[in-house]
């Protein structure tokens, strides 16, 4: 019999999915499973956008540009301008959602066996897409400790080699929720300089942070920008996961080119989705503001609920929608898969993302999960009740 690639093998699974069977045969019994393990908003999404998918109004369905539909893209211009990040309908690439303008970014950016920084934990597609592109992930470690601050420059320099070619942030950052501070963004700012990187930064959060400090982009660093590569999606900001439309957008016409190249190679991206992203740009502010507020408000609520469980710690998350704790077990992955094959209370079960899965380095993240605040308050407040009561019950608790 055949055998598969390499890169098959090697293609991790994702930790926020793999646990879904188990979910699945939980739900077969009754039990109420609270889903704390995958960012996938319950707020509504925006009215103007579900108008505009109802009233859809062609005769054909027909192929998009492979850049994108211009007028969503020149909307998109406005958009940005809000965040003082100014760029121009040429500069922006619309994707198959903020996943394929990462792997584009790495397909065009990338030869086999050259290198990117990352801080972990981090996004786990992103090892996924580097594996698709030949590519290397070398990470530097934050720590829940230090509220997984950005790692000090000497750490990253000490991962630089000839093969370097790029640093990879999250910001907002998913999985902890950190929000890079502007000294940390021209830490960064001045390595991509030093030694001339490309610097890859997914922003798909970036309506959602929760300080007093003006948000940071990458495209607001000096100097930097034909360096910079944004990545953006829909799926959050809007509650619009499903429709699979995300953002590529760079200055730098070299990556330009070479994008277009596998935007042509996939035709299009969706025709339905862009429509109903253009379209919720113009979303009314309050809305903008209800959602903000809501999350302020669940985060906090969950914050506030783990750390009053014995043993559990998590540090605020000043961003996203989701947050690393550190748990009393001695192995998180176990734990969670447990509580959902062997553990229920009052017929509920929590289900969670073990953290294991968002670092690369081996035995990091063992005791902890990632965890999405994306329930209403009365299902987070009882997955903390059953969460408390699960750690009670484990075998493998640690005291």
């Amino acid at each position: 019999m055949p055998t598969i690639s390499q890169r098959g093998v090697e293609m991790p699974a994702s930790p926020i999915r793999k646990l879904v069977p188990l979910a699945n045969k939980a739900k077969e019994k009754g039990i109420k499973v609270y889903h704390l393990n995958i960012g996938q908003p319950d707020l509504p999404t925006p009215e103007v956008a579900m108008e505009a998918m109802r009233n859809i109004d062609r005769t054909v369905l027909e192929y998009s540009p492979s850049e994108g539909i211009r007028s969503f893209r020149e909307k998109l211009v406005g958009y940005y301008a809000k965040f003082h990040i100014q760029v121009s309908a040429d500069d922006i690439i619309i994707t198959t959602g903020g996943s394929e303008a990462v792997f584009f970014s790495f397909m065009a950016a990338l030869d086999p066996g050259d290198e990117i920084i990352v801080p972990e934990p981090a996004y786990a597609n992103y090892m996924a897409f580097a594996i698709s592109a030949g590519a290397v992930i070398k990470t530097v470690p934050s720590s829940i400790e230090e509220g997984f601050a950005l790692p000090s420059v000497e750490k990253f320099e000490q991962l630089i080699t000839p093969r370097t070619k790029a640093i990879l942030i999250c910001n907002p950052n998913n999985p902890t929720g950190y929000l890079y501070t502007q000294k940390e963004m021209n830490q960064l700012r001045d390595l991509v300089k030093k030694y001339d990187l490309f610097l890859f930064s997914d922003e798909v959060y970036r309506e959602f942070c929760y300080t007093g400090a003006p948000y940071i982009s990458a495209f607001h660093l000096k100097g930097i920008e034909n360096n910079v590569v944004l990545v953006d999606s829909v799926s959050k900001r809007y509650s619009e996961c499903g429709i699979r439309i995300g953002a590529l957008v760079t200055k730098n016409e070299q990556i330009k080119t070479s994008v277009m190249k596998w935007c042509q190679a996939r035709l299009s991206p969706p025709l339905i989705g862009q429509i109903i992203a253009e379209a919720s740009l113009d979303t009314p502010e309050e809305y903008m503001l209800e959602v903000y507020n809501e999350y302020v408000e669940r985060r906090k609520f969950l914050i506030d609920g783990l750390n009053r469980i014995p043993g559990c710690y998590s540090p605020i998350p000043m961003g996203a929608f989701y947050t690393v704790a550190k748990l009393p077990v001695d192995d998180a992955d176990a734990f969670c898969a447990w509580c959902l094959s062997e553990f229920e209370y009052e017929g509920q079960t929590v289900m969670m993302a073990p953290a294991s899965g968002f670092y690369t380095t081996p035995g990091l993240g063992k005791n902890e999960v990632r965890m999405a605040y994306v329930l209403k308050k009365e299902d987070l407040a009882n997955a903390l009740v059953v969460l408390e009561k699960a750690l009670e019950a484990y075998p493998g608790r640690v005291l």
